[in-house]
């Protein structure tokens, strides 16, 4: 979710967009905007196919910010400590940002045991717990990776994916099972959610790196053994290979997801559910989601990535206050009944407001690094 700059000279156009539609999507996640029209409609759409947006987020980090990192860490270090620098500093942004609403609300914690699971796994508000947990995934990763070959980085994740799943979605069969239970209550005295750093990261963490490592193979040895095909007519590279790989992932991504919004309409029907964000079709669906974004050619400019990192931080806050306008105008019934309208104004509101400050910003630091170099 980070990085600036102008128009990307990688053809990365896919993956850049797509953080704009996932900010939409977490929007879409603290209103509900189909409750209004049909409850399971709104469920199908905003808590199942919606929770690929969080996912995505960490994919781009694991491929971005993992994808060059070594294990002896010589190679592309420096990137994750600025990733882990710039990623402590915005979270250090939004606690002072939602302190206020915090004290009024009543949300302070209680204990130094309450601040410090706030601060290391729930998040000091609802949606800040994506930064402490991109940071420890990133840990947890490296760890492995220095521990352990990749694939069997991957299975150890898809393990802890699943203990995580085990109190998130399928949490009413798990508490069946007393040794289950008895497990899954230690684990909710450290953290509210198995949706965390430890059980929910780290595994889209990895694949963002494994599939960063497998385009970088690839280039590596078609450019090595010269196997780039071209057409004998245009002198074009020949592009049937990668339309057949897009025909598979798009079918792979159709098949996933449609089995995604059963297990997620079955686990929630019979009342499994303790959360909703952990299915077990979901890292099958991430990977030929992000293979397909990575297929779209061209580049997006680059103010999609703080934009849409700007946002994620601060709906909440723009919700809260376009609530509290309604209620002064009286027009509770049309911005905070209406859920559809809710989402579509605090939406609006929110890019207004991400590109005002991007805006700022980066004027602020065109001038101060005109000023250097006068």
């Amino acid at each position: 979710m980070s990085g600036r700059g102008h128009a990307q000279t990688v053809n990365y156009a896919g993956v850049d967009y797509f953080r704009i539609v996932a900010a939409v999507m977490v929007i879409a996640i603290h209103t509900a905007p189909f409750s209004g029209i049909s409850k399971d409609f709104d469920f199908l759409l905003t808590y199942c196919a919606g929770r690929v947006a969080v996912p995505f987020f960490f994919m781009t980090t694991g491929y971005f910010v993992l994808g060059s990192w070594r294990k002896n860490g010589n190679n592309a270090g420096s990137k994750v400590i600025r990733f882990i620098k710039k990623t402590l500093f915005l979270y250090a942004v939004s606690i002072v940002l939602y302190l206020p609403i915090n004290f009024y609300s009543g949300g302070l914690p209680g204990s130094a045991g309450e601040f410090i699971r706030m601060l290391i796994f729930d998040g000091t508000f609802y949606h800040l717990w994506y930064f402490p947990a991109v940071i420890i995934g990133c840990f947890v990763v490296m760890m492995l990776l220095k521990k352990f070959p990749a694939r069997t980085v991957l299975v150890i994740t898809i393990l802890l994916y699943l203990i995580g799943a085990g109190g998130d979605s399928y949490y009413g069969i798990a508490a069946r099972i007393p040794a289950l239970e008895h497990m899954y209550d230690v684990i909710f005295t450290v953290s509210s959610y198995t949706r965390n750093g430890i059980f929910y990261a780290p595994i889209f963490l990895l694949m963002g790196r494994m599939l960063r490592e497998r385009k970088a193979s690839i280039e590596k040895t078609e450019n090595t053994a010269g196997t780039a095909r071209t057409d004998s007519r245009t002198g074009r590279k020949n592009s049937t290979v990668r339309d057949i790989s897009t025909g598979w992932d798009i079918a792979g991504l159709c098949l996933c997801l449609s089995l995604m919004l059963i297990e997620g309409y079955l686990t929630f029907s019979l009342g499994l559910q303790r959360h909703n964000s952990m299915y077990l079709f979901l890292p099958p669906v991430m990977y030929f989601l992000f293979r397909l974004l990575l297929s779209v050619p061209g580049c997006a400019p680059g103010w999609t990535r703080d934009v849409s990192m700007i946002v994620y931080i601060i709906h909440p806050g723009v919700l809260i206050v376009l609530r509290g306008i309604a209620g002064a105008a009286g027009l509770d019934w049309l911005l905070a009944e209406n859920a559809f309208v809710q989402f579509i104004t605090v939406s609006t509101a929110s890019f207004a407001v991400a590109v005002l400050i991007d805006l700022v910003y980066t004027r602020i630091r065109i001038r101060k690094e005109a000023h250097e170099n006068a």
